[in-house]
């Protein structure tokens, strides 16, 4: 029997289950979100991803004590990763509440075959952009299906619950921001004497780094642009599908010598380019780049943030003369203007730096995340289920 459909009894604790597209160790902005949020509400209560695996194999797992479904991939179309079985999984699952992490065209389609019983709580990591027909034919009447459904909307910033696709569910909207781990960015010794061997290697040049995939939004054209001139190394932590035109664009622009693209680097790695950089910078161009995970990673390092104005959650996070600076996007000469300060003023470095962290430790940290989350998944289960109502009385 299908536990979502029956009701549970209050002395164990609630079920959640997390519908993403992947899980770690696979990369990217949602997929550490996922991973944070499973492993810190599991003192509160019972997550599991239910997501898909990169072969054709479904594999059941335990990752850090969080049970991992990974069904198995059919085919890949675009970005778009095909399992037939996803649908069967979700249906079986023993949920009190499910988690759809947005955008992911497979997952929604999952959740409108398979129609779990369980509320349904959707978190709207970014927009999706398509182009018109598509997304009109194909992804909107199955977005607009399971918001119609949605108990709640998770967004990370009070600007994406203004995005067109959620205007007309607004009221279902709760701002939860996005959060870190504090312990995963700690500077131990050995991080420190790597990022010290870093900072060696420029030559006493200040460090600019960015960190993310070489696809068009994220901007990295137009920071090479922005870098003729300034006397500074630049580290490009990444890879993806534009990385040889933009070597070759920093070739003709003459500034090969001062940028370095390392493509993916190891965790540990990563952590000492943040503590070894001056500076972080975000250049995205589109409102696809919906908050900017790894500004935050840099600003919790200390480290002033450049970044655009998207009317997103990203100048949200960065704030202008506060933890950083903030441009309009696609302005090179506003960029370059940007990144000279900060080459210039060390002073105005280290104020920034110093105020970024206080922020993230302020505002987002994925105990505080985790927190919210948990309180919003017991108000959501207690409105469709009576037996959980008293508990969550209890609790919050």
């Amino acid at each position: 029997m299908n536990a979502s459909a029956a009701h549970p009894a209050s002395s164990r604790r609630l079920r959640v289950v997390h519908l993403g597209k992947y899980y770690t160790p696979v990369r990217g902005g949602i997929e550490t979100v996922l991973e944070l949020l499973c492993r810190g509400e599991q003192a509160s209560v019972e997550s599991r991803a239910l997501v898909i695996n990169t072969s054709a194999a479904t594999v059941h797992e335990h990752v850090d004590a969080v049970h991992v479904t990974r069904a198995g991939r059919l085919a890949a179309v675009g970005a778009v990763s095909l399992s037939p079985s996803l649908p069967l999984w979700l249906a079986r699952a023993e949920a009190d509440v499910v988690v759809l992490h947005e955008p992911n065209p497979m997952a929604l389609l999952a959740y409108a075959l398979a129609r779990p019983r369980a509320p349904l709580v959707i978190w709207y990591h970014s927009e999706v952009i398509r182009p018109r027909w598509q997304y009109q034919h194909l992804y909107e009447p199955l977005l607009s299906f399971a918001l119609a459904r949605a108990a709640a909307v998770v967004v990370a910033s009070p600007p994406m619950a203004d995005v067109p696709a959620l205007r007309a569910y607004r009221d279902k909207c709760v701002v939860i921001p996005f959060g870190l781990d504090v312990e995963r960015y700690r500077a131990t010794p050995a991080i420190v004497e790597r990022a010290a061997q870093l900072r060696q290697a420029s030559a006493g040049s200040p460090i600019l780094l960015f960190v993310g995939r070489l696809v068009g939004y994220k901007g990295v054209d137009v920071l090479l642009r922005a870098l003729q001139g300034l006397p500074m190394q630049t580290v490009v932590v990444g890879d993806g599908p534009l990385r040889g035109a933009l070597e070759m664009q920093a070739q003709e622009l003459g500034i090969a010598e001062r940028v370095r693209f390392v493509g993916q680097v190891a965790d540990d790695e990563l952590l000492a380019w943040y503590h070894a950089c001056d500076a972080f910078v975000l250049p995205s161009t589109s409102r696809q780049e919906a908050f900017g995970m790894v500004q935050l990673e840099a600003m919790l390092c200390g480290r002033p943030v450049v970044s655009t104005d998207l009317a997103t959650g990203v100048a949200w996070v960065n704030e202008h003369e506060h933890t950083g600076l903030v441009v309009p996007p696609n302005d090179v000469p506003g960029l370059q203007r940007a990144l000279a300060r900060l080459v210039v003023d060390g002073d105005l470095r280290v104020q920034l730096g110093r105020q970024a962290r206080t922020r993230v430790l302020e505002r987002f940290t994925a105990e505080a995340m985790c927190r919210a989350t948990v309180a919003l998944y017991r108000d959501v289960a207690a409105r469709t289920d009576p037996a959980l109502r008293a508990e969550a009385a209890s609790v919050l």
